[in-house]
């Protein structure tokens, strides 16, 4: 099973929602909005003809998979509004990046209900079979689930392309801001194999951190494949899981590529301008809708997109 994306003429995405039995009686195939970095390269405009020229194909595709939980329905709808006001108005040649919410077993009824409204709106949930905790296994589990998942599809929407459904795969959490733009800027050029990215620690070892912290990572996907079948995760999966991840890394001789985005990713500090870097990639600890807030209203997330309008006005 895995996310198919079926050819349309839909400026969207079709994809298949991935929800266990136990959770919906159906699969939905659902409008998906691809997200799109904004460093994008011109427009590739037709000549004489007037069938619009395909989209451009990227250079890396990214899965970006945000693990929360169930209930927290305001955050995703604001995570959301986030991500799709940074998705520009033409495909980019540059990057493809997807977003995902992920949960483990949905168990509560009233969740199961509504979860499933907002996965039939929105497509963009996928339902792990695991024990919904942090450090018992569902980053594991996240990890290791998607090669299945995503088999036979080449990330573009072809069961037969060759090419890998995605180059690189994140792991965030839900209080986590990413800026796309930067995010797309840092990967460009690097390793496609064997890389593992993120805010690495210790700080005395910036070149070759052994791990990466778990306010977001991501590893390439020929390292996906290998926590899907090697042993090392699998008898490793319990404990603090992004120590966890780079000791899988470690005890495997993998990862020989790592870049470390130290001090481009920090936890929040402030609501005053000095508190943010110009180049900020990604700010974490924004557990209060006050710090999304301050840090969004910083980046000018909204500037320009308030319409005139007799119904509303932000002062």
């Amino acid at each position: 099973m895995g996310f198919i994306t079926p050819r349309t003429s839909s400026p969207y995405t079709i994809t298949l929602l991935l929800i266990p039995p136990a959770l919906l009686a159906l699969t939905y195939l659902i409008p998906l909005p691809d997200f799109f970095a904004p460093c994008a390269a011109p427009l590739l405009l037709s000549s004489s003809s007037s069938t619009p020229s395909p989209p451009p194909d990227p250079e890396f595709r990214l899965l970006i998979g945000i693990l929360t939980l169930p209930n927290r329905y305001a955050r995703r709808h604001l995570l959301r509004h986030v991500y799709s006001l940074q998705q520009p108005t033409s495909p980019s040649s540059v990057a493809r990046v997807d977003v995902r919410f992920v949960f483990c077993n949905v168990t509560d009824e009233v969740d199961a209900t509504l979860v499933a409204l907002e996965a039939a709106r929105y497509g963009d949930v996928v339902v792990l079979g695991c024990d919904e905790s942090m450090n018992t296994g569902k980053t594991y589990t996240f990890f290791a689930s998607l090669p299945d998942m995503l088999d036979g599809d080449g990330g573009d929407g072809s069961t037969t392309s060759r090419r890998a459904p995605y180059d690189y795969v994140m792991k965030t959490d839900d209080d986590t801001y990413f800026r796309l733009d930067r995010l797309v800027t840092s990967l460009r050029g690097q390793p496609t194999e064997d890389f593992y990215y993120g805010a690495g620690l210790p700080f005395a070892d910036p070149k070759f951190p052994p791990f990466m912290l778990g306010m977001g990572y991501i590893l390439s996907w020929d390292l996906v494949e290998w926590i899907a079948t090697s042993d090392i995760p699998r008898k490793n999966a319990v404990g603090p899981e992004d120590m966890l991840t780079g000791k899988w890394l470690n005890t495997g001789n993998k990862a020989r590529n790592r870049y470390n985005t130290v001090p481009y990713m920090y936890d929040y500090k402030g609501p005053t301008s000095g508190d943010f870097l110009v180049d900020t990639i990604a700010v974490h600890q924004l557990k209060e809708n006050s710090r999304w807030a301050h840090t969004l209203k910083h980046f000018n997330v909204t500037k320009g997109l308030e319409k005139p309008s007799k119904f509303y006005h932000f002062s």
